[in-house]
């Protein structure tokens, strides 16, 4: 007897997925083919892989390793059938009716947002099977995996769920191994059941698909490495092409290293920077794009080839040497591997730093994407720390809206200045208002303003560079009284006797609000400002640990203050005559301190009290 179909449910996050594409508006709707053929490779891929150690997963009477297209416009239908390393019932169940990916909540969110042109949303974020539901009302899937007598069959019309049955078992012998998807079309959609159509498609996103792609009797695609090929055989637009399909976007690449490595170790590399940031460059789970294959055949794209601070880089890398059975494992400790991974990297860093010095304009863009990726390098890569100096891009309080090297900023260095100034912070125009600069800006010294997470804490293991030290212009005194001023430049307030009673009254009426109170002379135009202590962390690592619940409260800051400025004289003439307004006045000055940072009021009520007695000439 023939089994009932079992009813199955989509997973939450699927179902709003086929919704979306039932009903989107997106205007490259033909990408849906591009990831249906990429899901049969990735088959024949497995298999073959698979196969080096088990040779029955071959079996003989399943023809040459290939990816067949077969439309029918009368019937309306499109198939595209592999003879790779199928599933099983529970397989299509799990595949084809949940997502276990960290990125569909961001790729709802976009699809949502930009339905309009936006079909590079759906290769990138790993859902290509479900784009076919663009083009068609009903999807029936029959799959046979290797090694197996079984075949299952997998309907879905988009809505309400799918259902799974195995077939009959003369039909599953005489459907061989692999799996076969077949799109009935939606009547606007009936182009994609022509020859011509579908030879056109196969030509702008597949074409460098390793195994061959048929139509009918006819091979649609070239089915050649273009990795293999010398570059002088290559045109701009092959690459393109290439990077588009391992890189799921539709962008150009900005970068394309291409070489052949000959010597002790034999390899060909053909990598891509991309032209735009993928959407889950800070997805911790994200994989790197580079896909490791020996001698074309094809291993695994998870071999960590390039370290995770180059994780936007994408393409191939093709050995000569390895074994075909290497596992996963082996690659781990595979000192080949690790050669490898060495040399390459160098390369990614010496043609990124080739692209800065040839096109500064162009790297400009690439580090925008990706530069606070690459800072991660600094933190993590030791080893190479010098090249990504050499890389690095910062905004600073000389650049305006570019940015500037390391090399620039050393060659502006101020008479007597004796480190690199750098100031931390999540929004580049607070940090250009921070009273913390007014010193430095006094006498001319370029600050780096870093807003990318990373930055608190690479600089704390930076040792330095051409010999300057890093040192944060929030943290300790400034030390930079030996810098001159620049011409015309106001000279910061020094301190009196009273400043010293002053700061000493501040000091009993914050208690452990503060850990100290100085005259500052980094201010000019501000009353006051907070620090950190000289040991310890920064004002901006500090923010980032109090964020941390497990790491408790901020230790409490320094706040320096300006004894030239006129909210200081003020609090200065309260502190002998009227007790209230003292306070008031101080605690205003801290909380001043705290906005201007980008914090608030410790006690907001209270700061509301004693703005509006001072405001109003209470107390």
């Amino acid at each position: 007897m023939t089994e009932q179909p079992q009813q199955h449910s989509f997973q939450a996050e699927v179902s709003r997925i086929l919704d979306l594409m039932v009903h989107s508006v997106y205007t490259e709707k033909e990408i849906f083919l591009r990831e249906l053929i990429s899901n049969a490779s990735d088959a024949l891929d497995k298999l073959r892989y698979l196969a080096l150690t088990d040779s029955s997963l071959m079996d003989g009477d399943a023809g040459e390793l290939a990816i067949t297209l077969t439309a029918d416009k009368t019937a309306k239908t499109l198939a595209v059938r592999d003879n790779g390393i199928g599933m099983s019932g529970q397989e299509l169940v799990d595949n084809l009716g949940t997502i276990a990916r960290s990125g569909t909540k961001a790729f709802l969110d976009q699809m949502s947002a930009e339905k309009a042109g936006g079909g590079d949303l759906i290769g990138q974020f790993g859902v290509g099977f479900y784009s076919a539901f663009m083009v068609a009302d009903r999807i029936e899937v029959v799959s046979r995996g290797a090694g197996s007598a079984e075949a299952n069959r997998w309907v879905s019309t988009g809505g309400g769920g799918f259902t799974v049955e195995p077939l009959p078992a003369d039909e599953a012998l005489a459907f061989k191994r692999g799996t076969s998807v077949t799109l009935h079309l939606k009547e606007d959609a009936i182009e994609f059941a022509e020859n011509d159509r579908i030879e056109q498609i196969v030509h702008a996103y597949s074409d460098h698909i390793l195994f061959p792609i048929k139509l009918g009797e006819k091979q649609v695609n070239s089915a050649s490495a273009l990795w293999t090929k010398p570059k002088s055989d290559i045109t701009q637009a092959q690459y393109a092409e290439f990077y588009r399909g391992t890189a799921l976007q539709f962008d150009e690449p900005a970068l394309t290293i291409h070489y052949r490595a000959e010597g002790r170790n034999e390899y060909t590399v053909l990598l891509f920077v991309p032209g735009s940031r993928p959407y889950d460059l800070f997805d911790v789970h994200r994989k790197g794009r580079v896909r490791l294959y020996v001698r074309r055949v094809f291993i695994t794209d998870d071999a960590n080839l390039l370290p995770a601070y180059l994780r936007f880089v994408c393409g191939v890398i093709d050995s000569q040497d390895m074994p075909l059975n290497i596992s996963r494992e082996m690659l781990q400790n595979n000192p080949l591997v690790a050669s490898i991974r060495k040399a390459v990297t160098n390369r990614v860093l010496s043609e990124l730093k080739t692209l800065a010095e040839k096109d500064a304009e162009a790297y400009g863009k690439s580090w925008a994407n990706f530069g606070a990726v690459l800072k991660e390098g600094l933190y993590e890569d030791r080893e190479r720390r010098d090249a990504l100096y050499e890389l690095a891009r910062f905004h600073t309080t000389a650049s305006g809206d570019k940015l500037r090297s390391l090399k620039d900023y050393i060659g502006a260095l101020r008479e007597n200045q004796t480190a690199i100034y750098y100031l931390t912070g999540d929004s580049l125009e607070r940090l250009k208002v921070s009273p913390q600069l007014e010193g430095f800006r006094a006498r001319g010294v370029e600050v780096l303003l870093l807003t990318d997470p990373i930055d608190n804490f690479w600089v704390m293991g930076a040792l330095g560079y051409e010999g300057k030290p890093f040192k944060s212009i929030t943290q300790g005194d400034a030390n930079i009284d030996a810098v001159p001023l620049a011409e015309g430049a106001a000279k910061p307030a020094t301190a009196t006797g009273s400043t010293a009673q002053l700061i000493e009254a501040m000091k009993r009426a914050y208690g452990a609000a503060v850990s100290d109170v100085k005259a500052s002379s980094r201010l000019v135009d501000s009353p006051a400002c907070l620090v950190a202590a000289a040991s310890g962390p920064d004002r901006g690592l500090e923010k980032i640990m109090a964020r941390q619940a497990e790491r408790g409260p901020a230790s409490a800051p320094v706040l320096e203050i300006n004894p030239g400025h006129k909210l200081v004289q003020r609090l200065e003439g309260a502190r002998t005559g009227d007790t209230q307004l003292f306070e008031d006045l101080a605690f205003l000055l801290l909380d001043e301190a705290r906005i201007l940072e980008g914090g608030v009021p410790d006690e907001p009520g209270k700061f509301a009290e004693r703005l509006n007695r001072v405001l109003v000439g209470d107390g």
